[in-house]
């Protein structure tokens, strides 16, 4: 059954090419015969003009004659520019078809448009003229029957009809010889379309047979280039593979030893090649790392080897004696390039790009402890915020073993308790009063002393715990809002800082909505900030934002200023509190620079009705600076270091015998 409905697709498809040389065949002959068609009917008019001289009637049927022809020569004008005859040859046809009976009905109108026309006498000329035209376009109109008989028939049957209505003897005989001329036609027409077709199918079905063997050859050589293919490059980018470029790597770093020159490695990561998958899908995925390659191409010259890893890992390998320079110069341009959007399922996105440089033999004398280098620096680069490149540095090892130890211990340590939080708190400038707190993450390590919150942080991403270190902070935060009204403190916020990065890893707002609700508190009173990161990197933390803004709680932007925060995210998100950088505190009495920064940035605040908190207050000069600036909030060493829970009763006690002074 399968086999049959495959031979009826192959003859559809022989009998479409059949008629397809037919149309192409009457296109390429229209124009002579158009031409002839032309020429004979003005020899009929000459003709007639003869033995009657110029009558309206007969003009008026050249007139149409030729611009039948014109219709004709303009249908197939339109048949080829539309390439109907490939497209749909049937149609083509059909159009050839009706244009030849339009043209051979005006033929039969000839004896009509004639005065006193006399078949048997001197008008006997028109008959031999009509007799011969449609004789011609029998020979002429070989290969497809239809079209030719269409011209021919209509000024035959006029002829035949004309004499028989003549009445005589002779006009009978000489009717009865046209009707046999016109079967004879009709027979001739029919054979030579018959061996037409005979011989377009023989000629392809020798043209199959000739591209059968000849596919069947390129088949072979294309699986055997499939082949090596695979062997050597990635599918998707046509980039090296892993495979490839580990033996690419392994022979450069041999010749560069026997040369005594350098060989640099470049290792590239995409920041949030996840989200993009998990949110735009696969293909999108796919459309940026083809994007991603084209652009890697085009910053290198021919020198040097880009792989693809796998997933959205990157390498590029650059040797000679200067490698080092170049490859810090292609660091730069891949980054410069990064930063151009790339359009994934109709939006516009940015995505960045992290990179790891180590150089053979400056930093490693072996591929695989080169690629080690480059993958610490690949972190550091990631680290250190993203969209940067670092080169290797010796001190990263000994991190990189310290950083190591704190990520298996690190799930322990937060079963155990031994990871909590500090809080550091926020004093209103005018008033004294304290305002809230900002929760900080604590770890003393009896070994490696104590971890900075970065480290921990770092340290739970890479073991798919920052989840439960946001549900540890979070329970210390709401356990200490449950204990401030207690201490005269009812109205006090506390804040918790969530890393962008941690959006595209778990539901950040599931995890505070657990927490939040276990302790019965009121969201208004629970702060959540985040870097300017996030709100730029609105396809992964976009719609957790949205989430967090409609679950109640305050939304703060960290240390503002350090970044490129947009103000239409700002007001979109309905960001409640802007916390402005440290870095532009600190001597704030001394500097008119900072001082107009700071003003604007208060005044910004104001006009978007967000209050605006400066952090890193060491000093009472600094304080009093802030607040002649109109600052409303501050927090810093000179109000409080961050304490556990347990001392901020007695950090408040001490303050407010101090008459609402600063305890540091």
């Amino acid at each position: 059954m399968e086999e049959d409905l495959k031979n009826d697709g192959a003859d559809r498809s022989l009998d479409m090419d059949v008629r397809r040389a037919q149309a192409f065949t009457i296109l390429e002959r229209l124009r002579s015969t158009l031409t002839t068609n032309a020429v004979i009917s003005a020899s009929a008019l000459f003709v007639s003009t003869l033995g009657h001289g110029l009558v309206f009637s007969t003009t008026v049927w050249f007139a149409s004659v030729i611009g039948g022809l014109f219709l004709r020569a303009f249908l197939g004008a339109i048949l080829k520019r539309w390439q109907t005859a490939e497209h749909d040859p049937q149609q083509a046809l059909d159009v050839l078809t009706v244009g030849a009976l339009t043209s051979g009905t005006t033929w039969a109108m000839l004896p009509l448009s004639v005065p006193d026309f006399n078949p048997v006498g001197g008008d006997s000329g028109l008959y031999l003229i009509m007799c011969g035209m449609a004789t011609g376009a029998v020979m002429m109109g070989m290969g497809y029957s239809p079209v030719s008989l269409a011209f021919a028939l209509p000024p035959l049957a006029a002829v035949v009809m004309s004499l028989a209505a003549h009445g005589d003897a002779s006009g009978w005989l000489v009717a009865l010889n046209v009707v046999a001329l016109t079967l004879v036609l009709i027979r001739s027409s029919r054979m030579s379309q018959a061996i037409f077709v005979d011989n377009v199918r023989a000629k392809l079905k020798a043209t199959a047979l000739a591209d059968s063997l000849s596919s069947a050859n390129s088949d072979i050589l294309r699986a055997n280039y499939r082949l090596e293919v695979l062997a050597n490059c990635d599918p998707l980018t046509g980039l090296a593979n892993r495979a490839a470029f580990n033996a690419a790597l392994s022979n450069g770093i041999s010749s560069a030893a026997e040369d005594g020159t350098q060989l640099a490695l470049l290792i590239l990561d995409l920041d949030r090649f996840k989200s993009i998958n998990d949110t735009l899908g696969h293909s999108a995925g796919d459309t940026l790392l083809v994007e991603v390659s084209d652009r890697l191409r085009s910053t290198i010259d021919g020198k040097s080897i880009i792989a693809r890893l796998g997933g959205d890992e990157f390498a590029m390998i650059i040797g000679g004696a200067d490698a080092a320079a170049q490859a810090r110069g292609q660091a730069e341009r891949i980054l410069e390039r990064s930063r151009q959007p790339v359009m994934l399922d109709g939006k516009a996105t940015v995505v960045g790009t992290s990179i790891g440089l180590a150089v053979f033999p400056d930093h490693a004398d072996t591929a695989e402890d080169l690629f080690i280098c480059a993958d610490m620096a690949l972190y550091r680069a990631k680290d250190g915020g993203r969209r940067q490149w670092r080169e290797f540095e010796p001190t990263f090892r000994s991190q990189a073993d310290r950083q190591h130890q704190i990520e298996q211990e690190l799930r322990e340590a937060l079963a155990s308790g031994d990871i909590h939080a500090w809080f550091q708190p926020q004093v209103n400038l005018a008033s004294q009063e304290i305002t809230g707190f900002e929760a900080l993450v604590r770890w003393h390590h009896p070994y490696l002393g104590p971890i900075a919150p970065p480290e921990i942080v770092h340290a739970a991403q890479a073991t798919n715990l920052c989840d439960k270190l946001t549900a540890a902070v979070a329970g210390a935060a709401c356990r200490l809002l449950n204990s401030l009204p207690a201490l005269g403190l009812p109205k006090a916020t506390v804040a918790i800082n969530v890393s962008p990065r941690e959006f595209d890893l778990y539901s950040v707002a599931d995890v505070l909505d657990r927490i939040t609700t276990a302790h019965r508190i009121d969201p208004t009173l629970f702060e959540i900030e985040i870097t300017e990161e996030a709100i730029l990197d609105t396809l992964v933390a976009g719609e957790q934002l949205k989430r967090i803004e409609r679950s109640g709680y305050k939304l703060a932007v960290d240390d503002f200023g350090a970044g490129h925060s947009s103000l239409a995210y700002l007001v979109q998100l309905k960001v409640d509190r802007l916390k402005l950088d440290r870095r532009f505190v600190t001597g704030i009495h001394r500097s008119r620079q900072n001082q107009e920064i700071v003003g604007a940035m208060i005044g910004l605040g104001r006009a978007l009705s967000m209050d605006v908190v400066i952090e890193g207050v060491e000093t009472e000069e600094e304080a009093d600076a802030l607040k002649c600036l109109g600052c409303s909030c501050a927090q810093g060493y000179f109000f409080g270091r961050p304490m556990p829970a347990d001392r901020i009763a007695g950090w408040i006690e001490r303050r407010r015998t101090l008459g609402n002074r600063a305890v540091a």
